[in-house]
C-alpha cells in the first residue's frame, strides 16, 4: 500500500525543482497548451455538443474501433468510478488488485458514487490472473453477497508492470465465462503500449476488453481523461446510461471542450505515444545506472514509467534532499519518470544515490 509522500517544502525559491515523486506532477505539454488556447476562441455548445469533443470521438475510434463510443471527464477517479459503475448493477462487486487505485486511491467513491463493493486481490507484481479472479470471484447467485461483476485490471499496474495483449485476453475470456466485464484503468495505458510496442486496438479491443479508462493526465494534458467503450455496439445499456451518469457522478462538464481539445491534442498523431515512448526510456535509464550498486535493489520488473528500489531509510533521506519520491512499502521506494523528464535528471538521480550509498558505506 503506498505510504504517504515525503516533500521538500515548496516555495518561490524551489518551485523549479524537478522530482520523481509523480508524473502527475508534471506540467503540460506545449502542444496540449496550444490546444487549450485555441478552444479559447469563440462560443461553442455546452455539454459535449462542442467541435472538440466530436472530433475526440472520431479519434478514439481510429484507436479502437468504429464501434467506440468515448465520454471526456476531468479526473482517473472519475473514470474509473464512472466505468465500473456503467457496466454493474447497483447491488454489484468489482474484483482488482489490492494494490490498484480502485482499492487504495479512490477513497471511497466507488462505496459511495457507484455504491459499489470493492475486492482486493493481493498479487505478487499488481498484476491480476484467471486463477486469482476465479477464486475471488465468489458469492455469485448469493442472496447475501455482494455480486460480482466487473474485474478491474490496471495497465500499467500500481507495480509498473504491464500485461501482454495474451494476459489481457485470458482475463477478458475468464471474465466473461463467469458472466462479468473486463475494465482497464489505462491512466498509464500510453506507457504499456510503448513497452510492448502494440497499438492501443491490439491491447484493448482486440483482446475483449469491455471498457477502459484512457489517460492523460499523466502523459501531458493539464487535466482529463476519457472512458472509452471500445465496442459501443456490444454494450448499448451502458452507452445510453454513460452520459446520465456522467452528471450523477459531477463529470458531466459544461466546457468539455477544453478537456476533449487536450485530449485530441494528445491521441490524434503520435504524441501519445512519444511522450510515453520517453518517460519509459528515462526509467530504463535510471535503473541501468542504479544496477549493481551497493545497498541497492531494483523491487519490480521495469516496464514503463515507474522504478522500484529498495533502499535503506539512512540512504533515502540523503536523496530526498535533492530530489522527491514515494515511500512505497518497507524500504521501496517509487521514482516515476515523465514526459518532460531529462537525461540530465535521471543522471542526477543517479548520482545523489551513489554519494548517499558511499556515505552510508563510510
Amino acid at each position: 500500500m503506498t505510504l504517504p509522500v515525503r516533500f521538500p517544502v515548496v516555495s518561490t525559491e524551489n518551485r523549479d525543482r524537478r522530482g520523481f515523486a509523480s508524473d502527475n506532477e508534471a506540467g503540460g505539454h506545449p502542444a496540449v497548451l496550444a490546444a487549450l488556447v485555441d478552444a479559447n476562441r469563440g462560443h461553442q455548445r455546452a455539454y459535449g455538443g462542442d467541435d472538440h469533443t466530436a472530433r475526440l470521438g472520431e479519434v478514439l475510434k481510429g484507436h479502437f474501433g468504429p464501434a467506440a463510443a468515448s465520454f471526456p471527464v476531468l479526473t482517473g477517479t472519475g473514470a474509473n468510478v464512472l466505468a465500473v459503475q456503467a457496466m454493474s448493477p447497483p447491488y454489484g462487486a468489482v474484483i482488482c488488485a489490492g494494490s490498484a487505485h480502485l482499492a487504495t486511491s479512490e477513497g471511497t467513491a466507488p462505496e459511495s458514487v457507484a455504491g459499489l463493493h470493492v475486492i482486493g486481490v493481493p498479487t505478487p507484481d499488481g498484476r491480476l490472473t484467471p486463477d486469482l479472479v476465479r477464486r475471488h470471484a465468489t458469492g455469485i447467485g448469493h442472496i447475501n453477497a455482494a455480486q460480482p461483476s466487473v474485474v478491474s485490471v490496471s495497465q500499467v499496474t500500481e507495480c509498473g508492470t504491464t500485461y501482454t495483449p495474451e494476459q489481457l485476453k485470458a482475463l477478458a475470456d475468464c471474465a466473461h465465462e463467469l458472466g462479468l466485464v473486463l475494465h482497464v484503468d489505462g491512466a498509464r495505458l500510453a506507457n504499456a503500449a510503448a513497452y510492448l510496442g502494440v497499438d492501443l486496438r491490439t491491447l484493448i479491443t482486440e483482446p475483449g476488453v469491455d471498457i477502459v479508462s484512457l489517460g492523460g493526465t499523466k502523459n501531458g494534458l493539464l487535466f482529463g481523461e476519457a472512458v472509452v467503450v471500445p465496442r459501443g455496439d456490444d454494450h448499448p445499456a451502458a452507452v445510453k446510461a454513460l452520459p446520465y451518469l456522467q452528471k450523477r457522478a459531477t463529470q458531466l462538464l459544461s466546457k468539455m471542450r477544453f478537456v476533449s481539445a487536450q485530449l485530441v491534442a494528445l491521441y490524434e498523431g503520435d504524441l501519445w505515444l512519444r511522450l510515453a515512448s520517453h518517460a519509459n526510456a528515462m526509467a530504463a535509464r535510471l535503473a541501468d545506472g542504479l544496477t549493481g550498486l551497493d545497498g541497492v535493489r531494483i523491487g519490480y520488473p521495469v516496464e514503463s514509467n515507474a522504478v522500484f528500489v529498495a533502499l535503506a531509510e539512512p540512504v533515502a533521506a540523503r536523496v530526498r534532499q535533492a530530489f522527491a519520491f514515494h515511500d512505497w512499502e518497507d524500504d521501496v521506494r517509487r521514482w516515476m519518470c515523465s514526459f518532460d523528464t531529462t537525461p540530465d535528471d535521471v543522471d542526477g538521480m543517479i548520482d545523489a544515490v551513489k554519494v548517499a550509498t558511499k556515505q552510508e558505506v563510510g
